[in-house]
């Protein structure tokens, strides 16, 4: 047996899902759940093997809330989200469902599951790519001690790179997300935030002082107080973005 998970905000929606799994005896569904926070618990518990996710959902996105699963199952999305991420699915090879959903499509995503399961990378490959829609990259979602944060990026002081983590530092205190620098480099507004460094991500309206402190090495001050280096290249991209 298929162990499932059906997450949709939408009653209807899972009504529907659940008329289609009817000819899929196959499939088992071990839970219900009406948004992200809900889906995180039951995946948890239940460990399914593949789960249906909505994503545009209240309080956390299917985005969002995958990101969180540390064993992420096989997944096939249930959307009418946005042409870029339709683009990512297909590109990523991750099955999807568009709403209205069609009874021959649903089936058509079924005879492909044997072959998509475990297949994690093709799901943090489409996390990766969605990460790039205006929609998704406006603020961070984080787990800590058991509870999930929404941390709006202009509450991001600055991000430094802590081993296999990215530590962000905020109004609120620290927090440890699982991605790579080159990720929010890439992900995090240009025009907001900049890496003068290696390991370090400013928040250029955090910006105080910069001052020279010893031949060609620099160092920022930041509202928080916070001293932080500036490499050569860095210092750069900090001019630059300041209009010095």
């Amino acid at each position: 047996m298929i162990r499932t998970i059906l997450i949709d905000d939408e009653p209807l929606a899972r009504d529907i899902v659940k008329y289609y799994l009817s000819d899929h005896a196959e499939i088992e569904i071990v839970a219900e759940c009406g948004d992200g926070f809900e889906g995180l618990k039951a995946i948890t518990m239940h460990k399914p093997d593949l789960i249906f996710l909505d994503i545009q959902m209240p309080k956390i996105s299917g985005f969002e809330m995958l990101e969180l699963v540390e064993d992420k199952p096989a997944v096939i999305f249930t959307t009418a989200f946005d042409e870029y991420a339709i683009k990512a699915f297909e590109v990523n090879a991750v099955d999807y469902l568009l709403k209205p959903i069609d009874k021959s499509r649903f089936d058509a995503a079924i005879k492909k599951l044997p072959n998509k399961l475990n297949q994690t990378e093709n799901t943090e490959a489409v996390l990766d790519a969605a990460a790039l829609s205006p929609a998704q990259n406006n603020r961070v979602v984080v787990k800590k001690d058991g509870v999930i944060k929404i941390i709006p990026v202009a509450d991001i002081n600055y991000l430094e790179a802590d081993d296999d983590y990215v530590k962000l530092s905020t109004v609120d205190g620290a927090f440890y997300k699982n991605k790579t620098m080159a990720y929010f480099e890439q992900t995090l507004d240009v025009s907001q935030f900049i890496r003068i460094h290696r390991s370090y991500i400013i928040n250029l309206a955090q910006v105080t002082k910069i001052e020279l402190k010893e031949k060609d090495s620099y160092v920022v001050l930041l509202k928080s107080d916070i001293w932080l280096p500036v490499s050569k290249t860095g210092y750069v991209k900090l001019k630059a973005a300041l209009g010095l």
